[in-house]
C-alpha cells in the first residue's frame, strides 16, 4: 500500500472499525460455541440421567452396556451442533462484518467531512486566496473550535498582508511626488541658458540616479500588486505578450549589443495581461542587463500538456546552483561579477510573485558555461 493510502485517515478509521468489529464478532462466536457446548452437555446429561433412573429401564448390566453407545451419540450431537453453529454463525458474522465495514467507511466520511473542508480551504489559501473562510456550520465541538480558530488566524493574516500591501503602495505613491519634483528641478537647471558644463554633468548623474529610483518605486508597486490575488482574469496569449515585451526592450538590447532570438509559439492562459507582460519584460530586461558583451538572449513560449511555459535564457557569468535561490528574494543580489550592483534586486522577485498570483511558478537553473535559464509555468487555458 502506498504512502497516500496509509496516510488516509478515512481508510485508517475504517480499518480500525473493521478490525475491532471482527475481533468482537469472533469473540462472541467463540463464546457462543462454548455456551452451546456446555448447555448441550448439561441437557443431554439430564436426559440420560432421567432415562437410566426410570423404574422400567432394566437391570444394572444393561445400563452399563448402554452407556458407551449413549456417550458416542451425545458427542456426535454436540459436534453436529458446533459445526452447524460455526457454518451459519460464521456466515452471519461475515455478512454483518461487511455491512459494518461499509457503515464504518460511511461514518468515517461523515465524521471527517469537516476536516476535509478545512483541508480544502487550506489548499485554496496556499493558492494565495486569503479572503476565503471555512465558516463551518455545525454544533460546538472539537472540530468546530478548530475551524473557528483557523478562521480567526486567517483574519489576522489577511489583515497583515493587506496592511503590508497598502503600506508599500502608499509609500511608493508618496515617494513618486518628490522624485518627480527633483527630476523637474534638475532638468530646469540643466536647460538654463549659460549653465556650466559641470552643472550639466552633475544634472545627468542626478537624472540617472533619479531614474533608478523611479524604476525601484515602479517595481515596488508591481510587487505589491502581484502579491494580491488576481481577481480579473481574461484570456491572453503569452506569445503576444512576449512579442510586445521584446519590442519594448529592443533599444536596451541594441545598447548592450545583445542578440535576442525568439521562438514564440501560441500559449493561451488566463490572467492580468499587464502583470504578465511585466513578468516577461522583467525576464528579458534582466537577461540583457546581466550578460556578457555581445551576448545572447533566447525567449521561447509554448503550450505543454498541463501548463504554458515561458523560458528566457542568456549568456553571462557562471552562477552556482546554490546561488540561484537568492535571485528570487527581494532586495537580494549576487556579487558584482554579474553586474547585479546596477539593479535593485526585485526583478525575479516580481517574476515569481506574478507567476504565483496566477497559480503558476518560476524556477531558474544555471547554464553550462555561464548564464541563467528562467522557466515560468502558468495554467493552460482550456
Amino acid at each position: 500500500m502506498n504512502h497516500s493510502l496509509r496516510g488516509n485517515l478515512r481508510i485508517r478509521l475504517t480499518v480500525a472499525f473493521s478490525v475491532i468489529f471482527g475481533l468482537a464478532a469472533a469473540a462472541v462466536l467463540a463464546g457462543s460455541m462454548i455456551l452451546v457446548r456446555n448447555s448441550m452437555e448439561y441437557s443431554l446429561n439430564l436426559v440420560y440421567q432421567e432415562k437410566y433412573s426410570s423404574p422400567g429401564f432394566g437391570d444394572k448390566e444393561a445400563v452399563l452396556d448402554q452407556l458407551p453407545r449413549d456417550e458416542v451419540t451425545q458427542q456426535q450431537i454436540i459436534d453436529s451442533m458446533q459445526l452447524n453453529l460455526i457454518a451459519k454463525g460464521g456466515m452471519t458474522v461475515l455478512v454483518v462484518w461487511i455491512v459494518a465495514t461499509a457503515s464504518g467507511w460511511f461514518l468515517a466520511g461523515r465524521l471527517l467531512r469537516p476536516l476535509s473542508r478545512i483541508t480544502l480551504t487550506a489548499q485554496r489559501i496556499a493558492g494565495r486566496t486569503l479572503h476565503r473562510r471555512i465558516a463551518l456550520d455545525m454544533p460546538p465541538g472539537e472540530v468546530k473550535s478548530l475551524a473557528d480558530s483557523f478562521d480567526s488566524m486567517l483574519d489576522r493574516l489577511d489583515e497583515a498582508f493587506a496592511g503590508q500591501g497598502r503600506f508599500i503602495a502608499n509609500a511608493a505613491h508618496e515617494l513618486k511626488t518628490p522624485i518627480a519634483l527633483n527630476r523637474t528641478l534638475v532638468e530646469v537647471a540643466m536647460n538654463r541658458p549659460g549653465s556650466p558644463v559641470e552643472v550639466r554633468n552633475l544634472g545627468e548623474n542626478l537624472l540617472a540616479v533619479n531614474q533608478r529610483h523611479e524604476r525601484l518605486i515602479d517595481a515596488l508597486l508591481t510587487l505589491a500588486r502581484a502579491d494580491d490575488q488576481v481577481t480579473e482574469r481574461r484570456p491572453v496569449d503569452v506569445a503576444e505578450l512576449a512579442a510586445s515585451a521584446l519590442r519594448g526592450t529592443a533599444a536596451l538590447a541594441a545598447e548592450h549589443a545583445i542578440t535576442v532570438t525568439a521562438d514564440l509559439r501560441p500559449a493561451a492562459t488566463t490572467g492580468d495581461a499587464i502583470l504578465l507582460e511585466q513578468l516577461i519584460r522583467n525576464l528579458v530586461d534582466n537577461a540583457v542587463r546581466y550578460n556578457v558583451p555581445s551576448g545572447r538572449v533566447g525567449v521561447t513560449t509554448f503550450t505543454g500538456p498541463r501548463f504554458v511555459e515561458i523560458t528566457v535564457t542568456n549568456t553571462g557569468a557562471e552562477i552556482g546552483a546554490h546561488e540561484v535561490p537568492v535571485l528570487f528574494e527581494p532586495f537580494r543580489r549576487l556579487v558584482d561579477r554579474v553586474g547585479s550592483a546596477r539593479g535593485h534586486g526585485l526583478g525575479l522577485s516580481i517574476v515569481r510573485a506574478v507567476a504565483q498570483a496566477h497559480s503558476g511558478d518560476a524556477v531558474a537553473a544555471p547554464n553550462p558555461g555561464g548564464g541563467l535559464s528562467v522557466r515560468v509555468t502558468l495554467p493552460i487555458r482550456w
